[in-house]
């Protein structure tokens, strides 16, 4: 594939470029996905034109990095990142060069970048191909290889290991053997990077068809380790019983299993025992317990997910769903007892509990599936659901203002009524009518008063 159709934005773009005297290529993971055959998400160029004569070519042009040589070029409904031509030196951050220069030529600007892959650029508006480090043979190949010498390339950048094993996850390639064995050397490069910056790279990592095979990656180069150690800890953690796997590799396929879509829920399923190794006892057969593992587990996972920046709503979502992974469900339930498992759950939280159970259960045995048992209980909880009963304070037929007006004044005394209110209704969801909330209102308050003052009187 020596020439690449160009679609009509972009030729535009080109002829902009081209009437001022200048040349522009695209470049990066466009060009990649390209040979991939793969849906392409950005349009990034790179240009010898200089930021500010490109900000004279076009109306609308965002200097978004233009210490860096890098402007957002807005054309036609696209937003296009253009990059002047550059070359880099030192890294003393370990992220960001500490000196740019502009460069003259495209192989010398894709000299600077990461991997083979993403070394290849497409002259615009012709199409034709520039792939001065075979970049096109590792694709085809499925290989992540470095431009150049893998350990240079990591010291520069000590995003750059972590840029390879989320690769391997996303584009299910493999890690050249020499790119792989510089990663371990470059950790103290790595750990001098930013918590969101890698916060970002592991949620792709962990968003990919399988991020099981990044995360190996990871493991083996020490990545792992550095950055999730209570993770890594998991890894000899024997479990016995149904599980054939220790904890790690549970933890992994259960991490495949969950739904693509869902950030947290990939989350969860990776943590969801992450406390297992704290709480590990032998009992008097010998066999391995985990007693209120949950727990600790979203302790740790808190703290975890805390340290590498993730929003708080996240934190909270995900450790949630691990604190209530291990609920067991029997026929004999009520409907009550339904109805107050929606509640302590969240009715908006059932779908991705019984998601991540599902990977659970696949991750001890290997075999996907339902349980009979499971789907009962999921359509227990349809059913009652569907009743329209309340499951919150929010439902109920009474408020606090209902109470003021029957004399109970607003206070502590007020939410403690209010939540014994839902308590009753949960038993019997008959009761959720005005007027016999009010009447069992006025019966607590009468009774808090009695035992109020024989308190007093004691």
């Amino acid at each position: 594939m020596n020439r690449i159709p160009v679609s009509p934005l972009l030729k535009d773009l080109a002829r902009v470029f081209a009437d001022a005297g200048h040349s522009v290529y695209l470049v990066g993971g466009a060009v990649r996905d390209m040979h991939l055959y793969r849906q392409v998400g950005d349009w990034d160029v790179a240009t010898d034109a200089p930021p500010d004569r490109v900000m004279a070519l076009f109306k609308r042009v965002i200097p978004t990095g233009i210490a860096h040589g890098t402007v957002t070029i807005h054309f036609k409904g696209e937003s296009v990142e253009c990059t002047t031509f550059r070359t880099e030196a030192g890294y003393s951050d370990g992220r960001r060069p500490d000196e740019v220069r502009y460069a003259a030529t495209i192989e010398e600007d894709l000299s600077r970048r990461d991997f083979t892959m993403n070394a290849v650029a497409v002259s615009l508006p012709d199409g034709a191909v520039i792939d001065p480090f075979g970049g096109r043979e590792d694709i085809r190949r499925g290989l992540i290889r470095t431009v150049g010498n893998p350990a240079e390339r990591f010291a520069e950048d000590g995003l750059r290991p972590l840029r390879a094993v989320r690769f391997s996850a996303q584009l299910g390639f493999d890690i050249h053997q020499e790119t792989l064995e510089a990663i371990r050397p470059a950790l103290g490069v790595t750990a001098l990077v930013a918590k969101e910056r890698v916060r970002d790279e592991l949620s792709k990592l962990l968003l990919s068809p399988l991020p099981s095979r990044g995360l190996r990656n990871m493991e083996e180069t020490g990545l792992l380790a550095l950055l999730m150690e209570e993770l890594a800890s998991c890894r000899g953690i024997e479990q016995k019983g149904l599980h054939k796997f220790d904890v790690l590799d549970h933890l992994l396929l259960a991490c495949d299993a969950a739904p693509e879509s869902s950030l947290e829920l990939r989350l969860a399923a990776l943590l969801h025992d992450v406390g297992k190794p704290e709480t590990r006892e032998t009992d008097e057969f010998g066999l391995y317990t985990f007693h209120r593992h949950e727990i600790a587990s979203e302790r740790i996972a808190e703290s975890l997910l805390n340290r590498l920046r993730f929003p708080t709503k996240t934190v909270k979502t995900v450790c949630h769903l691990i604190s209530q992974h291990m609920f067991h469900y029997e026929p004999s339930w009520t409907d009550a007892a339904v109805r107050r498992f929606i509640v302590r759950v969240g009715e908006e939280h059932i779908g991705p509990l019984f998601d991540l159970r599902l990977a659970d259960g696949w991750a001890i045995s290997g075999v996907r599936g339902e349980p009979v048992h499971l789907a009962e209980f999921r359509d227990r909880i349809a059913a009652v659901t569907a009743m329209d009963h309340a499951f919150s304070l929010k439902d109920l037929a009474v408020n606090g203002r209902d109470l003021a007006a029957e004399g109970i004044p607003p206070g502590p005394l007020t939410g403690k009524i209010l939540q014994e209110l839902l308590e009753a209704v949960l038993d019997d969801p008959g009761l959720n009518e005005r007027e016999r909330l009010l009447e069992i209102a006025g019966a607590l308050r009468d009774r808090i008063d009695s035992l109020g003052k024989r308190a007093g009187g004691a």
